[in-house]
């Protein structure tokens, strides 16, 4: 019975992989012909003009394997899988064209930030929301429109409110993420496979398709955008957050996972959010304070610092698969965030960040 569920993993991880190489091959030379480049310089330190059309590859491989995968009939644990799916998908397309819009126009933050808030909101009315989660003292579930907790209406505003969130601030963690070649893509395939192994574990076979399929398509992309990148993420970044954001809902595959998983780069996020306070700037202004771009200042090459970053959410990763308590985990998160901010205060006595007047967009700071 097994076979048939690893075939279609195999199948569509395959059809990603090899789709994804074709587009990210055509996104390359697409983005050099409609200008939607980045010139020699900057914070990556590239000396050729750069395609950041990745969200062409990601965008439409990911989307093909996921549809054939669908078509292979894996039997589904959930009766709504496929209104979630066609959530999963509709959102997608709002943030390829957002992704798309912004590589093109350089949108203002506002604007983006919108339409990010409209595609979350997309996939949260396909009932891909943040309903139900594990109390990690008390080991009990604790579902938030219940009438114990906050009642039907109250509690489906707060799951609104917390799905938005959580749709929000993965898209932007990963988003800031990409501003080392490959470094982001690379958290992308280390996070998937963690949610691919839970998704198989639990039998949640059909699922684990959507895992499979960002997978193949990251892999693929990064035959083109591993240091020195041929290739950037782009407005990619987004739309890679998003999927993960998704992922981290459907069939039940425990945001905690995810946010173990990612534990590093929402950790320094979170010293970011810390940083600019202190020094009253916004988030929406770049800057190079970024643990990432931190260490390529003092002098470390980009694929150090991917395999770093790969290393230490792969461990994560490990850890959250352990049969470990809630509170263990959450004690495991709080201990990273704690080490990461640290570090970046020590980093940040070492250097000041540049200052710049650039605004962000998608595709990191």
């Amino acid at each position: 019975m097994a076979d048939v569920p690893l075939a279609a993993s195999l199948v569509t991880w395959l059809i990603a992989f090899v789709a994804s190489l074709a587009l990210t091959a055509l996104a390359v030379r697409l983005g050099l012909h409609l200008g939607i480049a980045d010139d020699p310089g900057g914070r990556r330190k590239h000396i050729k003009r750069t395609s950041r059309l990745g969200v062409i590859p990601l965008f439409g491989a990911f989307t093909l394997a996921a549809l054939i995968g669908r078509s292979f009939g894996v039997p589904s644990l959930d009766p709504n899988e496929g209104l979630r799916f066609a959530g999963l998908i509709a959102g997608g397309g709002v943030v390829f064209a957002l992704a798309i819009a912004d590589d093109k126009l350089n949108l203002s933050p506002r604007t983006q930030f919108g339409l990010q808030a409209f595609a979350a909101l997309v996939a949260i009315t396909s009932q891909i929301f943040i309903e139900r989660f594990t109390n990690p003292f008390t080991r009990r579930e604790v579902v938030l429109t219940a009438p114990e907790t906050f009642g039907p209406i109250a509690g489906y505003a707060v799951v609104i409110g917390l799905s938005l969130f959580w749709f929000l601030g993965m898209m932007n963690t990963v988003n800031f993420l990409d501003g080392v070649d490959g470094l982001a893509a690379t958290v992308g395939v280390v996070a998937a496979s963690v949610v691919a192994i839970h998704m198989w574990r639990e039998g949640q076979f059909s699922v684990a398709l959507l895992p499979a399929a960002l997978i193949g398509t990251l892999l693929g992309f990064l035959v083109f955008n591993w240091p020195p990148a041929r290739i950037f993420l782009g407005g990619g970044a987004l739309y890679l957050g998003y999927v993960l954001a998704c992922i981290g809902i459907i069939g039940g595959a425990k945001i905690a996972l995810l946010l173990l998983v990612m534990g590093l780069p929402i950790a320094d996020v979170l010293w970011q959010i810390l940083d600019r306070a202190r020094r009253r700037r916004s988030l929406s202004a770049a800057d190079r304070g970024h643990l990432h771009l931190r260490l390529i200042d003092q002098g470390w090459p980009a694929s150090r610092i991917v395999l770093l970053y790969a290393g230490a959410c792969a461990l994560l990763g490990g850890a959250a698969l352990l049969p470990l308590s809630p509170l263990a985990k959450l004690i495991t998160l709080l201990a990273l965030f704690a080490g990461v901010i640290a570090v970046m205060a020590r980093l940040s006595t070492m250097s000041e960040p540049r200052q710049t007047v650039q605004v962000a967009s998608s595709g990191g700071e």
